[in-house]
């Protein structure tokens, strides 16, 4: 199947309160894995990949022809995304390789030139029919430092999204990124205040540190599209770690590799499950 927007999968899950699922891609086995899932649910699935993950490869062109490839391979609708860009470069550069959403972040410079910056990108990204999703209050951990304390402000909210004529939005709401216990806790009413004051869905970065429980509260309460990637990176390490102690004459890669892949697959379909994924 070909890559398709987020626009009909946003709209459906906010009007019904319901998640769209988004994982990070760092190399092949992760897009098989979300695909796998994607079709043993029939739920669409968003597959990111990070401006950290291009530094990582190297270049993005390789990873996201790869991910291009497993999504027309697919019979469930998957997102091809770039996350967390503040490269411009960067940007254009995806839009040209056939990403169907990007996110630009600018949240780190002062409002005014967020949202000067966005804009352009979203006249730039809209002439080609792409979604462009942006952050407001930044979300902390990305640097590994988290920052609980940060909240995006509804009303300054309204008004950058009305300025950049973006199509969603992350918000600051208590989550960090890079967190590696599940121990965050949100601020549902500052999510209810926001979905209300907001007509374009609400983004949760840093989903990894949030307890199944909360995950599901978050989005009853207005979240939308859900980001976690740390917390698959975890499955696949972890599923790694244990079949190499049990095997440890293992040298070939496919075979502990694809145990972390069939873990991850796992996982995810249990995720969609707690975010009630469109």
């Amino acid at each position: 199947m070909p890559l398709v927007t987020p626009h009909d999968a946003l709209r459906r899950a906010r009007d019904h309160h319901r998640g769209l699922a988004a994982f990070n891609v760092v190399q092949l086995e992760h897009a098989e894995a979300y695909a796998t899932a994607a079709e043993a649910t029939g739920r669409t699935v968003v597959l990111q990949i990070s401006q950290n993950a291009v530094r990582y490869h190297g270049a993005l062109a390789p990873l996201a022809r790869a991910a291009v490839e497993v999504a027309q391979a697919c019979t469930a609708p998957l997102v091809l995304h770039l996350d967390h860009a503040d490269d411009r470069a960067l940007v254009r550069e995806a839009l040209s390789l056939g990403f169907t959403s990007v996110m630009f972040d600018a949240s780190a410079l002062p409002y005014d030139e967020n949202v000067a910056s966005t804009a352009e990108v979203v006249a730039e990204a809209h002439a080609l029919g792409v979604a462009v999703e942006a952050e407001l209050g930044e979300v902390g951990g990305k640097d590994g430092v988290h920052a609980p304390g940060v909240r995006t402000d509804p009303a300054e909210a309204t008004e950058f999204v009305a300025a950049t004529g973006v199509d969603s939005l992350a918000v600051a709401v208590g989550s960090s990124h890079a967190m590696t216990e599940r121990t965050a806790d949100l601020d549902l009413e500052r999510i209810a205040a926001l979905r209300a004051a907001l007509a374009v869905p609400l983004v949760l970065h840093g989903s990894s540190g949030v307890p199944d429980s909360t995950l599901t509260a978050a989005v009853r309460a207005g979240m939308t599209k859900i980001n976690i990637a740390t917390h698959l990176n975890h499955a696949l390490t972890d599923a790694v770690r244990a079949y190499l102690a049990e095997h440890p004459g293992v040298v070939d890669p496919r075979k502990y590799l694809g145990a972390g892949r069939e873990a991850v697959t796992d996982e995810v379909m249990r995720l969609l499950t707690v975010i009630d994924a469109v």
